[in-house]
């Protein structure tokens, strides 16, 4: 990648966090906190929850802007908000949620940091789940971000035909996880199933599959196959290569690069602040690459462009880089 496009790349997949603090509205249940994933994901985004408590839960974003401020490859990154599940009355039912970001504050927050892009998420269930939307888009929402398996709801639903029909008409990607859901407590994992989201897509929807389908099994086959067949049936149906370095997944964006016909539909991502913890690194492909180039990207001390440099070595193409810019809502 030349200097000239150096600085262009769009990381599209990256979150944030929040316990509360400054009336983020935000919120992580008890058995979250109680997890060993509560203390990790704090030290991933380099804040301690004393600092929030003080400044509140702004500054990670704060802190996202600044070390992407600092890279020399990407220039922005599209931060995720979490809706919750909802009741039967469609409110937010905050005895089933594990972690709610609401639109509002990363709307907000986003606002602050020109390098931040607002990545809006709405439970379909919810009451006013068309107006939540509609007030997302008039808030620049980039995308939509969807989680089934821990908001509890099937994205299969005919009850859903109208949120999508307005997602189309509003230009909204609905990114969407697919595949086993492991970053929480509890999952329905059934419920990311790619072939789940056949729905929007012959709707025309534009659908990005959040990594790309590339763990789990449905109905005894992969989920990696089922997304295959669905990108051979809909043209509309595009992926993110976030978290496919990470060292339970080592063979997965090998598997993947072995479909060129997809790299004008494979998205880059990051799944910030996955890259700042022990499960991305460099030092787990021994077998692909070699120890001058393992120590060369090691030594990359920005999280951005070490993930960027680390995904080239294992041959990712430039193309896949730029595809965002022409996808997500801009």
């Amino acid at each position: 990648m030349d200097a000239a496009t150096a600085k262009t790349i769009i990381d599209i997949h990256c979150h944030t966090a929040g316990i509360g603090a400054g009336n983020s509205g935000c919120f992580i249940s008890p058995a979250m906190r109680r997890s060993w994933r509560y203390k990790v994901f704090l030290k991933a985004f380099g804040v301690t929850e004393r600092e929030l408590l003080q400044e509140g839960d702004g500054l990670v974003m704060r802190r996202t802007s600044e070390s992407l401020a600092a890279s020399q490859r990407v220039s922005a990154a599209v931060i995720l908000a979490v809706d919750g599940a909802v009741d039967d009355k469609g409110e937010l039912d905050r005895a089933r949620t594990e972690m709610f970001i609401p639109n509002e504050f990363v709307a907000a927050e986003t606002a602050r940091h020109p390098n931040l892009l607002f990545g809006a998420s709405v439970n379909p269930l919810r009451r006013d789940a068309l107006e939540r939307l509609e007030q997302a888009a008039a808030d620049g929402a980039v995308l939509l971000k969807w989680l089934p398996s821990i908001q509890h709801f099937d994205p299969v639903d005919r009850r859903l035909t109208p949120f999508y029909l307005k997602l189309k008409e509003l230009g909204l990607p609905l990114l969407t996880h697919t595949g086993s859901e492991k970053s929480f407590t509890k999952a329905q994992n059934h419920l990311a199933d790619p072939e789940r989201l056949r729905l929007p897509l012959s709707l025309g929807v534009t659908v990005i599959a959040a990594h790309a389908a590339s763990n789990g099994r449905n109905q005894g086959e992969s989920n990696h196959r089922r997304f295959l067949r669905l990108c051979g049936e809909f043209p509309n149906l595009y992926a993110d290569i976030s978290a496919l370095t990470q060292l339970n997944r080592l063979t997965h964006l090998q598997r993947l690069l072995k479909h060129p016909e997809l790299f004008g539909r494979l998205l880059y991502g990051t799944d910030m602040p996955i890259p700042n913890t022990a499960a991305v690194t460099p030092f787990g492909f021994p077998n692909r690459l070699s120890p001058r180039r393992i120590l060369e990207i090691s030594r990359i001390a920005n999280p951005w462009d070490q993930d960027v440099a680390l995904k080239e070595a294992l041959g990712v193409p430039e193309q896949i880089f730029s595809n965002a810019q022409s996808i997500i809502r801009l």
